[in-house]
């Protein structure tokens, strides 16, 4: 007598399929936050708008002052941070991603591996969150400084500007950029060395990972200041130069000519400032 065909369920059928169901995910979330910034993410005007009025590096705007910082509007531009790093990241985090997935999908519970992958993204960006708050507070504080253009968001000080631009090329060529970059580029590494079990155990892992991309990054995000936070320019030349730096070969030379250049850059601003 014949058996019966096996039907696979719902949860059966996105475990066969997590690979797609991961980057799936990805691309409507990146597809949502790149949205949501180019419109402005809540702003008077669209990214589109800012990035027509953009000037060069700390030249002062005179366009009056930025919104109050009232708690819902400081809400609001944490949200528009937030946003724009996941735009920005998350792509950098599909391969350890999928690798995560993969790992998953072969341990004692496949069927969970769409779900688990989805928490390890979350924990992932929760660390962006933390990013983005201090950035949020750092905004604040070049707004009341009088350092910021306001409405534009970028920094009134040409000399600063050079400043950020040497410090972000020095942080290139420390050891604590090449150990946050070496755990981004070698994620089977990183998984191993901190494979946690459980639902909970998944967040923690994004998290983890989260904090060494963050610690990679950082100094990069923070040029956003320097170019104009929501310069569609700035934000799509940092997305693609990190993207690079996570995959190209030879990091140590790539990294190590990004530094030079943006070394030769705070220079040149910084000569020119005064």
């Amino acid at each position: 007598m014949a058996q019966p065909q096996h039907i696979p369920g719902p949860a059966e059928r996105l475990a066969r399929n997590d690979q797609a169901v991961v980057l799936g995910a990805v691309a409507f979330i990146v597809l949502l936050s790149a949205l949501y910034t180019v419109m402005g993410a809540g702003m008077n005007m669209t990214a589109v708008e800012m990035t027509r009025m953009t000037r060069p590096i700390g030249e002062p705007m005179e366009m009056g002052a930025g919104t109050p910082w009232t708690a819902g509007n400081a809400g609001l531009i944490f949200l528009m941070w937030w946003v724009m790093m996941i735009a920005m990241m998350t792509p950098s985090a599909a391969p350890v991603l999928l690798l995560f997935s993969a790992i998953k999908k072969a341990g004692s519970q496949p069927a969970k591996a769409p779900l688990l992958s989805l928490l390890f993204l979350s924990g992932y960006l929760l660390a962006w969150a933390f990013f983005s708050a201090t950035a949020t507070a750092l905004q604040w504080w070049l707004e009341t400084m009088g350092l910021s253009n306001g409405p534009m968001m970028s920094l009134s000080s040409r000399a600063l500007g050079g400043a950020l631009l040497l410090a972000a090329g020095a942080y290139q060529f420390t050891p604590y950029k090449h150990a946050c970059l070496s755990h981004c580029r070698m994620p089977v590494h990183f998984l191993t060395a901190h494979n946690r079990t459980g639902l909970a155990g998944a967040v923690l892992m994004g998290a983890h990972h989260g904090t060494f991309c963050l610690g990679c990054c950082w100094a990069l995000m923070l040029l956003l200041f320097a170019g104009g936070i929501m310069n569609l320019y700035w934000i799509a030349g940092l997305a693609l130069f990190i993207l690079a730096e996570k995959t190209f070969p030879h990091p140590k030379l790539f990294t190590a000519a990004a530094g030079v250049l943006l070394c030769l850059a705070g220079s040149y601003v910084l000569a020119t400032a005064f």
